[in-house]
């Protein structure tokens, strides 16, 4: 019956889902066409080929304009 200093620990919280500023939707749902593409093209023809490349840069505009820091 002594005074026990054991506090219980926190559990931290998950990290909240970061969803886009104008359309509500996470990540993973905005932009499907400019990712169907880029996903397309990598799968076929690798990351590094010059087409890839302005696809994956057009999905990343895409997604900065929904609100997201890519």
């Amino acid at each position: 019956m002594g005074n026990s200093s054991s506090t219980p620990s926190a559990t931290p919280a998950p990290p909240a889902q970061k969803v886009g500023i104008k359309s509500g939707k996470k990540i993973c749902c905005c932009c499907p066409e400019t990712k169907q593409a880029r996903d397309a093209c990598i799968l076929s023809n690798g990351e590094e080929d010059k087409d890839c490349q302005r696809l994956i840069e057009l999905h990343k505009e895409c997604l900065r304009s929904e609100g997201f820091d890519v």
